[in-house]
């Protein structure tokens, strides 16, 4: 399958070059957060953008797809949005 079909059939997914325009618009991590080494940044938008495109409930996020939960989705998509008076990545997201 070409990278494009998958793309069309799957428009969650956030290929390398996608990614490396959007990356860098969001905060970083904090150095000394307390608990489990997070989900990637690029999986939890993959969720968000799952849970979006099949309008669905956070808690409905399948583990198995490899997103983590959507409740670690939904927490980082709010850490973003609290973030993002010091970033233009929303601005840039929904302009796309």
């Amino acid at each position: 399958m070409a990278v494009r079909d998958a793309v069309s059939t799957r428009p969650w997914i956030v290929d390398a070059d996608l990614w490396a325009l959007i990356e860098p618009l969001l905060p970083p991590w904090p150095q000394k957060s307390p608990g489990p080494r997070p989900v990637a940044d690029q999986l939890c938008l993959q969720g968000v953008l799952y849970i979006l495109h099949n309008d669905m409930a956070w808690q409905l996020l399948p583990l198995e797809l490899g997103f983590g939960s959507g409740q670690t989705c939904w927490r980082r998509l709010e850490r973003w949005q609290q973030a993002r008076s010091s970033t233009s990545c929303t601005a840039f997201c929904w302009r796309s």
